[in-house]
Order: structure tokens, then C-alpha cells, then sequence
């Protein structure tokens, strides 16, 4: 857009790749009644308003030219630059900020309440089918449980592999190929299965990490250290620690005699042998991993002030303290409803034990996400992200409850 006088004596102001929005004023005056006023201090003004940053203001004057600075608008406000053309010479003034919501802001308000809505109607529906779902799997047990946690891990692996491969995270060190990645994927999904029929997957997993080592260091081109540590860690992360899962629940076989659930558990879907203690167990330390992330998010939403670590900086110790609460209170109290285990403070330590299990799985996930520069592990479940952002806190928690189970607590707990 250009403005030029009609005579050479006047000021002229040429205005360069701008789009206004209002125009106030006129730009030059005549030339009979610049002539007349020559010596006066009458002033044209220009007003500008765009949400643009790339505006560009150059006002020219026979033998001079003058330039216009203006600050980046903020949001839905607008700035607003008034430039003062006058007979003798051309001044800049400053800035200023006009509140302008160009009439949208309740619209928008309006729409991004619409998608909070949506958003957490959808987290809640699959949530729930997802609750429903696992508690099925859980109690069949068997090789339901075990197809059903090497599924997940298949899933978990590959999302995994994909954050190593990301730019966050490669940018420092170099990624294992993808033919080695999708190797170890499918080795973590039947070490559950392994898990199952052999009991003991050790020699497995060793034989396995040996092989994937042989294949990064004999790879074509200059093998890395970083990617035979990535690729391991993998193995270790999202096989072999939830393959432990399937040793709580399918290999602790005792029957939980005490439990009132069995006495009127179906004949036909096993009936009290089907309650073992495995399952029992299993069944807890899941509720009161859910107890505790629940627990933690109301106590953090509620109270939380002090962070808790700079690696997941909505996680704080006013959260964690609810968390743990409320973990040990779900332990403490389904342990009276199945009468396992028997003793008071076997019930509390499973609580601390689950709690710390399932915190510490979450922190390390969100610094793997944090170091990919990546919200979410992925897009596989509507609403809550990847397999990774849901089991997270489960990894760990599993090889814990089993250690504490078969090793601390006498007799099984019984």
C-alpha cells in the first residue's frame, strides 16, 4: 500500500507489506493546504492494528527516511502504532497495547471447553473398558493373562524403541537399527509366555541380550556403544521386569484358604482352588496402584506446593503423601476382604512396597519421555496416550510384589 501527496513539498508516508485493520485519519493533506499550514502543527494520524509480526514501516521525507519499532502483540491483543505526520517533521511515538478480543474470545473460551469436555469423556469411556477389560484377564489367569501381558509388552517395546529412535533422545547418541529394534520387541513378548511354561526365563533373557550384543557389534559400519545400551535396557524394561507379573499371578499357585470370595466362587469357573494366592496378590497390588495414582492426583491437585523432582514437575511431595495413603489404606483393606494376607503389618508393607514400585516406574518413563521431548509415548489408546503412559507404573511393581511375597512374608501369607 502506497500514500503519496499530490505535491513533493508535503510529507509522504509509504507503507510496506501491512494488512490494517483500521484506518483513522488521512495520510497527507493536499498540497494547497499543506502550503498554508506549512508553519503550523496540525498532525495526520495512522493507526495500525494486526496480530502479524512481520510488519514493516518505513516513512519517508526528501532526504531522510525514518523507521517504526513496535513490540510482538500477546495472545488475542493488539498493538496499535500511531505515527504522527507533520508539516516540518516526522516523530515516532511509543507503542501502545489496545485490549482487543476481536469479538471471538467467548467463542473460544466456549470451544476449549467443548474439547476439555470431549477429551475427558473419552478418557473415562476407554478407561473404564480398559479397567473392565484387565480385571477379566486377571482373573482368568492362565495363558489368557499371559497373551493378554505379552500383547501390551509387544506394544510397550515398540513404543519404547520408537522414543530411543526419537529426535530427543538420538540427537545425542545413535539409535540401534530398526531391524534390531523389532527383534527385541518380539523377544519381549514371549518371554511372558516362557515365563508361563518354563517358570525360569533367566538363561533366556541372557542368551537373548548376547545374541542382540553380537548383532549391534558385528552391524555394517561403526558400532556404538549407546545403541548395545539402549537396546539392552530395553529388554530388561519391557520384558523382563513385567514378565514377572505372570510369575505372581500363574506361578503362586497356593490356594488362599481363608478368602470368603472362594467359598462362593462358581464350580464351574474353578471354585475355590481358582483362589490362589497369586491371583489374590495380583489383584491387590493392582488396586492399590490405582488407589495411588488416584490418591496422588486429588492430594497434588488439592494441596501439592512442593515439587517433588525436576523430572516430573507436576509430581509433588504433598501428592506422593496422599498417594502413599491412600496405597496403603487400599492394601489394608482389601486384605480384610480376602483375608490375605493375615497379618497387619504384611498388609502395610505390600502397600509401601506397590507405592514405591509404581512411583518409581512413572518417574522413569516421564525421563525418557522428558529426554525425547515428547508428551506422550504414543497415540495407541483415545485419550490417555501410549501403552507405555498407562502401564508405567506397573513395570517395576510386579518382580517387587513377588519378591515380597515369596520371600518376606512367611508362608505365603496364609
Amino acid at each position: 500500500m502506497n500514500a503519496s501527496p499530490s505535491s513533493m513539498a508535503s510529507p509522504c508516508v509509504k507503507i510496506d507489506a501491512f494488512i490494517p485493520i483500521s484506518l483513522a485519519s488521512s495520510i497527507c493533506a493536499s498540497s494547497s493546504s499543506s502550503s498554508s499550514s506549512s508553519s503550523s502543527s496540525s498532525s495526520k494520524s495512522l493507526i495500525l492494528s494486526r496480530l502479524s509480526v512481520n510488519l514493516k514501516l518505513n516513512f519517508l521525507k526528501p532526504n531522510s527516511r525514518f523507521g517504526v519499532h513496535y513490540n510482538r502483540p500477546r495472545r488475542i491483543f493488539t498493538n496499535t502504532l500511531v505515527a504522527r505526520a507533520e508539516a516540518n517533521h516526522i516523530e515516532d511515538e511509543e507503542p501502545f497495547q489496545v485490549d482487543e478480543n476481536h469479538g471471538s474470545s467467548k467463542e473460544d473460551a466456549d470451544l476449549m471447553q467443548q474439547q476439555k469436555s470431549s477429551q475427558l469423556a473419552k478418557r473415562v469411556v476407554f478407561g473404564l473398558g480398559i479397567g473392565i477389560s484387565a480385571g477379566g484377564v486377571v482373573l482368568a489367569g492362565g495363558w489368557v493373562f499371559s497373551a493378554a501381558l505379552a500383547a501390551a509388552i509387544f506394544a510397550g517395546s515398540r513404543e519404547y524403541f520408537e522414543l530411543v529412535r526419537s529426535r530427543g533422545i538420538a540427537s545425542g547418541m545413535t539409535p540401534p537399527p530398526r531391524y534390531v529394534s523389532r527383534v527385541c520387541s518380539v523377544i519381549c513378548a514371549l518371554m511372558p509366555l516362557l515365563t508361563l511354561y518354563k517358570g525360569q526365563i533367566d538363561v533366556s533373557v541372557t542368551s537373548s541380550a548376547f545374541v542382540v550384543a553380537m548383532t549391534l557389534l558385528l552391524q555394517r559400519g561403526n558400532p556404538r556403544f549407546s545403541q548395545l545400551s539402549s537396546t539392552i535396557f530395553g529388554l530388561f524394561y519391557c520384558g523382563y521386569l513385567p514378565s514377572f507379573w505372570v510369575k505372581l499371578r500363574c506361578r503362586l499357585a497356593a490356594p488362599a484358604l481363608n478368602t470368603g470370595v472362594g467359598a462362593t466362587w462358581p464350580i464351574l469357573l474353578g471354585g475355590q482352588a481358582h483362589w490362589t494366592v497369586g491371583l489374590v496378590a495380583t489383584l491387590i497390588s493392582i488396586s492399590s496402584i490405582i488407589a495411588a495414582d488416584t490418591f496422588a492426583f486429588a492430594g497434588g491437585k488439592a494441596f501439592g506446593r512442593t515439587p517433588l523432582t525436576n523430572i516430573s514437575p507436576k509430581k509433588t511431595w504433598e501428592g506422593a503423601l496422599a498417594g502413599l495413603t491412600g496405597c496403603i489404606a487400599t492394601s489394608v483393606v482389601l486384605s480384610k476382604i480376602f483375608s490375605w494376607p493375615t497379618s497387619l503389618p504384611s498388609a502395610i508393607g505390600f502397600g509401601v512396597l506397590n507405592f514405591f514400585g509404581s512411583l518409581f516406574g512413572d518417574l522413569l518413563e516421564s525421563m525418557i519421555k522428558r529426554d525425547a521431548g515428547v508428551k506422550d509415548s504414543g497415540s495407541l489408546i483415545p485419550g490417555h496416550g501410549g501403552i507405555l503412559d498407562r502401564v508405567d507404573s506397573y513395570i517395576f511393581t510386579g518382580a517387587l510384589a513377588y519378591a515380597f511375597v515369596r520371600n518376606l512374608i512367611p508362608v505365603y501369607g496364609v
